[in-house]
């Protein structure tokens, strides 16, 4: 998002990123509406809504950059196999037998995180999480017209569907990536298609100005749930993004929120340091929690909600939604209170 651009400015990132493709525009159709509802740059000061990056880039850059910092040691390959908390310092304990200090462990180890476990069976913590019954299948596609850099989210009976511009190739082949949201048992998923059948079906949801669309390279699957974590701190630990709260990827902002629980712990540690004040002191990790969970909890319920929403196959629901977009549609303060939020900010 626009706003974690931001964050990974400040944090020398960016700079490293050299394949990064803009969205200009915003599409959201419901079934085989038209356009309901579209977010402009025009209409946003001419401000790009996002980037898409390729992940792998993303690492890389995030690789070199920790290569220019003098206080980073990187420990690879190497697990981790517990930790120990004590009144003024942390350990990671490591799988060759050693142990690292810090005065703070923070968890950014994903949906499954080691440390949440651990924090959940040292502390008596909770974590809230079920399964949506939802796979996302994800490609990248080729396809004969340019995108246009607008990013298209379409809802369908089956899930959502999403097409995000994406750099065009060294041929200049213009490239989308796809991911589509799919109910149902593995037997009947996309992925068991041939690839002829499964560019029949993205022949199917594509809009006819992006003309013919094509598979490009393979597919990946993977299913979908909700993880969020009753709280977000323990003494000497602190839980970031996905370890903290992994989204259903409506709206695609499960990454975006993990910059900006980074974000804020940064400033809170920064600050810190400046007063001499301990950086993993119950205040500190106190004021990160009630700064970030509202926001959490607000797009945990944001994303959970547009899915049922949207998953809702009632001719009446489907009524009630065509009417709701249009209204923000028409709406001005309310389409810039989501052009906002698409943004991320803050």
């Amino acid at each position: 998002s626009y706003g974690s651009r931001k964050v990974l400015e400040r944090a020398g990132v960016w700079n490293h990123i050299q394949d990064a493709c803009p969205i200009k525009d915003i599409q959201i159709l419901d079934g085989r509406s038209s356009v309901l509802l579209e977010f402009l740059s025009e209409q946003a000061d001419e401000k790009d809504f996002g980037w898409i990056v390729d992940n792998h880039d993303l690492k890389t850059a995030m690789a070199a950059q920790l290569k220019t910092l003098k206080n980073v040691t990187h420990i690879a390959p190497m697990g981790v196999t517990g930790f120990e908390v004590e009144e003024d310092s942390g350990f990671v304990k490591l799988s060759d037998g050693s142990a690292v200090e810090a005065r703070l462990i923070v968890g950014a180890d994903g949906r499954s995180s080691f440390v949440r476990g651990f924090m959940e069976e040292q502390y008596g913590m909770r974590t809230r999480q079920w399964s949506y019954h939802q796979r996302a299948v994800i490609c990248m596609t080729e396809h004969e017209h340019p995108h246009n850099y607008a990013a298209v989210e379409h809802f369908w009976p089956e899930g959502p569907f999403a097409i995000l511009p994406f750099t065009d190739d060294s041929k200049g082949v213009h490239r989308s990536a796809v991911v589509f949201t799919e109910h149902g048992p593995e037997k009947t998923s996309l992925m068991k298609m041939s690839d002829e059948e499964f560019e029949l079906a993205l022949a199917a949801r594509f809009p006819e100005h992006y003309g013919e669309a094509k598979l490009s390279g393979t597919r990946a699957a993977s299913p979908l749930n909700l993880v969020h974590a009753e709280k977000y701190k323990a003494p000497r630990m602190v839980l970031v993004a996905d370890a903290a709260h992994g989204i259903h990827p409506t709206r695609g902002q499960g990454l975006n929120l993990g910059f900006r629980d980074l974000d804020c712990l940064d400033q809170l540690i920064e600050q810190a340091l400046r007063t001499g004040e301990d950086i993993a002191s119950s205040a500190i990790l106190k004021t990160y929690e009630q700064k970030r969970r509202p926001d959490n909890m607000a797009m945990v319920a944001m994303t959970d909600g547009l899915n049922r929403l949207f998953s809702n196959a009632s001719p009446t629901v489907s009524l009630l939604r065509k009417v709701g977009l249009k209204m923000v549609s028409r709406i001005n303060p309310a389409k810039r209170f989501f052009m906002r939020q698409a943004m991320g900010d803050r």
